[in-house]
């Protein structure tokens, strides 16, 4: 079971409580990130591969510029990871029925099971989690992790999410 302390008022939050917050995320995404960052090594990828690949999965047939605004990197850095994954036929890449300057993404069977493989290890890790914590736990953290996206993307990203990735 998770060690409980009582909860902090978020009027009188100090610096040591906001500090532990930041040091349990660098943990926790240390943790969460490790058995993928095995596994992708074996395929000589690397986390950029693996975010354009979950994203891909959820946005399948959707355009370079929509994973893009998701990820929030460059055309160039794209680019390489796009290049990396179609080469090693993780991603297919189409032209657009009404834009053929469009490049419309999806997932391959062989991207298809590498993307389940790494989701499944990370879905372990919050199902084992949220199991620990409960439903009320879960919704504020929830809420913690939109709290720490940028104010004008909370409600784009918490539609997309709510949306199965739509």
């Amino acid at each position: 079971m998770v060690e409980s302390r009582p909860p902090a008022n978020p009027l009188f939050l100090r610096e040591e409580e906001l500090r532990q917050g930041i040091e349990l995320m660098f943990y926790a995404y240390r943790d969460f990130t490790f058995e993928s960052d095995q596994q992708l090594k074996r395929y000589q990828l690397g986390r950029a591969h693996h975010r354009a690949l979950y994203f891909i999965g959820r946005h399948p047939g959707r355009t370079v510029g929509h994973l893009l605004s998701i990820l929030k990197v460059t055309k160039q850095s794209i680019s390489r990871v796009l290049k990396d994954l179609i080469e090693q036929g993780y991603v297919e890449q189409k032209s657009g029925a009404r834009d053929r300057r469009e490049r419309l993404l999806w997932l391959t069977e062989k991207g298809q099971q590498l993307e389940q493989d790494l989701t499944d290890r990370q879905s372990q890790r919050f199902a084992r989690a949220y199991r620990e914590t409960g439903a009320e736990a879960v919704e504020g953290f929830r809420k913690v992790l939109l709290g720490l996206l940028d104010p004008a993307e909370r409600a784009v990203v918490d539609k997309r999410v709510r949306g199965g990735g739509r």
